[in-house]
């Protein structure tokens, strides 16, 4: 029988559970299991059912097999930050770049205080800029812009698109892009990477 202050210490980190998850997400059954960390199967269904509890060491065996570290297995869930708020008096503004010159957008990160972001989201407001002036870049994964307000222009590759407030573009960011306001009034977005 296990000791109730041990079950009681361990409880919140449901570490069975974890183990059943990161399994299942692989489509892996007990056995194939076993055969990766040397573990039984009936050992193994005792730990994800919560009827025994793996020592460090098995811990660590199991962690290899889905390439995550021991932290992954003592998080706990109740202190974990699944839900996180930016207030708008808290966004700082900065330029897309640094280093002074013509400024194509301001951006002001929404997720920042976000822990093991899946994504980046930032509330863009675009300025008016000639049409040669207008500097690409590209960066991993997608992209995708909501235009909430005024019209902007957006180079992908030598196409040029453009959108209007309620428009909406995905791409492909590895492919250099710019962007450019081409209305009078303001122009502002939500963009999110991936």
């Amino acid at each position: 029988m296990l000791n109730q202050t041990i079950v009681e210490g361990l409880e919140p980190y449901r570490l069975g559970e974890k183990i059943r998850t990161l399994r299942l997400r692989k489509s892996m059954g007990l056995v194939e299991l076993g055969r990766h960390t040397g573990l039984s199967a009936a050992m193994l269904s005792k730990l994800e059912r919560g009827k025994l509890f793996p020592t460090l060491p098995t811990l660590l065996r199991i962690a290899l097999v889905f390439g995550v570290g021991l932290e992954h297995f003592f998080t706990d869930e109740r202190k974990r930050h699944v839900v996180s708020i930016v207030r708008k008096k808290e966004r700082l503004r900065f330029p897309e770049s640094p280093g002074g010159g013509l400024v194509a957008y301001h951006f002001e990160s929404l997720d920042f205080r976000a822990i093991d972001r899946k994504l980046n989201a930032f509330y863009a407001e675009f300025e008016e800029s000639p049409p040669e002036k207008v500097r690409q870049h590209h960066h991993p994964g997608i992209e995708l812009l909501y235009l909430i307000s005024g019209r902007l222009e957006m180079t992908i590759a030598s196409d040029r698109y453009e959108l209007a407030a309620g428009d909406a573009i995905y791409f492909d960011a590895s492919v250099r892009h710019g962007y450019r306001r081409v209305s009078k009034a303001a122009c502002s977005g939500v963009v999110i990477t991936a």
